[in-house]
């Protein structure tokens, strides 16, 4: 409706806002006066209770406005940013987002922690997992991934192998599958109204002549010789070689095109699957092949996913899952990264410096309780350690061991929509 409105008459969005405030205003003042001259004929009590609905109408107002104003979303915004961290440095990246640096003491020691708040809407800015590059065997650092994808913000992302750069655990970008799932860790799902977060497997099959076969995993090292692993374009050209007594079938365009014991190309338009050849040898050259893949939840609409663990904050309450999660390695005090978001959906991005005296780190534990603290419902462990640098507005805003962080597999960013 502002569009409609702003062409014809040349209004912006404030002037719409404007005159929808003085509208309101008019109707409230016109609402007051009129009760007013009634209450005279009122008894006490009823006054009491006609002076009750008043004050409501004036908040129900005051919230109608909050949702139509941009101003108004802000100046809420602000305020309740200052409530919160009241004795941290806060500054401003845009419209809906702030950037909080405070130093918090844990067991007497201190602790420095980045903070990103913001409201996605109210900044016109979208959320999403950034790869290194277009092959998920590369990296580079944070400041290249945030300049390739112009983003504002950035926070280094999941799990990834040191040595190729391929993302451990669930990826889906644009609503594409990256990389499955690594021991169905936890996950945070983004749709354009919000978030979730869950545990994530992965349902996939393909079907060729009414034979089903399950794959394992998308885009993963083998972890077992009987496992049936699929492959794409974004892995490389070529497929991993096949374990012992294993056997490759490339894919193009929904049809098999070849087989093989080697390592084969991967199809531009396809993928290769690779496994035991007492599974795969059955299906033949030339023959039209379905694929189907599914996470679980089946998030339906979800546009982005990226994973972590373990859980931080589940359904309002501190929840660390380190044993579920085969995390046991990371619970010490360490440089920390985290990704959450509040009951009215303000994203919340954490990185904690550790590993130095100025900056101890913290715990699982202790991360957990931050987060809760600063209004997660829902909040998840990122990659830490070396790995943790948080990007604003084109610097570096923490102090990562190594100058300017690692390079990175990937990045969560905050990017125009």
């Amino acid at each position: 409706m502002d569009t409609i409105l702003a062409r014809p008459y040349g209004l912006n969005g404030k002037d719409i806002a404007g005159i929808i405030g003085s509208l309101f205003n008019l109707s409230i003042i016109g609402v007051l006066v009129c009760s007013q001259v009634w209450v005279l004929a009122m008894s006490d009590e009823v006054r009491v209770a006609s002076a009750a609905v008043q004050k409501m109408n004036v908040s129900v107002g005051r919230q109608i406005m909050e949702e139509i104003s941009p101003e108004l979303k802000e100046e809420k915004f602000n305020k309740s940013v200052r409530d919160k961290y009241p004795k941290a440095a806060i500054n401003d990246v845009k419209r809906g987002v702030k950037h909080i640096k405070i130093t918090k003491y844990f067991s007497g020691r201190p602790v420095r922690i980045n903070i990103v708040e913001a409201d996605l809407k109210l900044a016109n800015l979208v959320i999403k997992p950034e790869l290194a590059s277009e092959k998920l065997n590369s990296r580079r650092s944070i400041k290249n991934i945030a300049k390739k994808s112009s983003s504002l913000v950035a926070l280094n992302g999941t799990y990834f192998k040191p040595q190729t750069g391929v993302p451990i655990g669930t990826l889906m970008i644009d609503g594409k599958l990256m990389t499955g799932p690594m021991y169905d860790r936890v996950a945070l799902g983004v749709f354009d109204e919000g978030f979730d977060i869950a545990r994530v497997s992965l349902d996939a099959k393909v079907k060729s002549d009414g034979k089903i076969i399950k794959i394992d995993n998308v885009n993963q090292q083998r972890t077992l010789s009987t496992h049936v692993l699929l492959y794409t374009p974004e892995w490389g050209t070529t497929a991993p070689r096949s374990p012992k007594y294993g056997y490759q079938i490339a894919v193009s365009d929904g049809r098999i095109v070849s087989t093989s014991t080697a390592a084969l190309q991967i199809p531009a338009d396809g993928y290769v699957i690779v496994g035991p050849k007492s599974i795969l040898s059955a299906y033949e050259t030339g023959k039209k092949i379905k694929l189907n893949i599914k996470t679980l939840p089946e998030w339906k609409n979800v546009k982005h996913i990226i994973s972590g663990g373990p859980y931080l904050v589940k359904d309002g309450s501190v929840f660390v899952d380190v044993t579920a999660q085969k995390l046991h390695s990371i619970t010490g005090r360490n440089p920390r990264s985290a990704i959450g978001y509040t009951a009215d959906n303000r994203l919340i991005l954490v990185a904690v410096d550790g590993r130095e005296g100025a900056s101890v780190g913290l715990t699982l534990s202790e991360l957990a309780g931050f987060m809760k603290s600063i209004g997660c419902t829902s909040a998840i462990n990122l990659d830490g350690g070396g790995s943790t640098v948080m990007y604003v507005n084109g610097n570096i805003v923490n102090n990562p061991k190594v100058h300017g962080g690692i390079p990175l597999s990937n990045a969560v960013v905050l990017s125009a929509s």
